[in-house]
């Protein structure tokens, strides 16, 4: 708490700081004894009720996110190219009586091929809540599994809004230059704006704050356009 009360000192609350200082001071409010990530929040002026105004996806950022993701890939159409693009994981029914019978969750992304999606919808309680449950707005259904498991390896930025039109996503990590942070910052408020449903009406981004791992939140001066 001494800690955390430190590193909060050190932020104005009421400020509005642009990108490159708010990277800094996220950096400098970090305390963590491990490579913690920047991470990003944005309160969006959405109805999430409204199926139309629920965002969902996967941004490819330029610099990576710094985390290794293990991809498990259900399919019974592209098994060697999976495993030849480097999944951790590749099988069919045999995976998801694992998932189903073991608990088993030794991954963090599940990609699937379409063929697949019946089988893996009769899933959906167990995946869904977790977060897991392949889509194609997302890029997770796909039958060009090798470039999706590319993607993933390099660093793609997920994000879904909750109910209350949040969005919360890593940007990278604390040992990350200035420079690679603010290019992936940039690269995700940018893409999130072209995202904004027509229907909306008045200011998009509610709300940007950045922080690091367990530090304080630093609001960000975000344009809405």
């Amino acid at each position: 708490m001494k800690k955390y009360n430190s590193a909060t000192a050190k932020v104005e609350k009421t400020k509005l700081y642009n990108l490159l200082d708010a990277i800094k001071l996220a950096k400098d409010t970090s305390f963590t004894k491990f490579d913690g990530t920047i991470n990003i929040a944005l309160n969006l002026n959405l109805d999430t009720k409204q199926a139309n105004q629920q965002l969902r996806g996967s941004i490819s950022l330029p610099n990576g996110i710094g985390k290794t993701k293990k991809i498990a890939v259900i399919t019974t159409t592209k098994i060697a190219d999976a495993e030849k693009a480097g999944a951790d994981f590749v099988g069919s029914k045999d995976l998801l009586e694992k998932i189903k019978n073991e608990n088993w969750f030794g991954f963090d992304v599940l990609l699937a091929t379409p063929e697949m999606m019946a089988e893996i919808g009769k899933l959906g309680k167990i995946l869904g809540p977790k977060g897991l449950m392949p889509n194609p707005k997302d890029g997770t259904v796909t039958m060009d599994v090798a470039k999706a498991i590319d993607e993933i390896k390099k660093g793609k930025a997920s994000f879904r809004t909750d109910k209350d039109g949040n969005i919360h996503s890593i940007i990278g990590l604390v040992s990350f230059s200035d420079e690679k942070l603010l290019e992936n910052l940039e690269t995700f408020v940018n893409s999130i704006k072209r995202l904004r449903p027509s229907v909306v009406k008045g200011k998009f981004i509610k709300s940007a704050t950045l922080s690091a791992t367990m530090g304080p939140g630093i609001r960000l001066q975000v344009s809405d356009n």
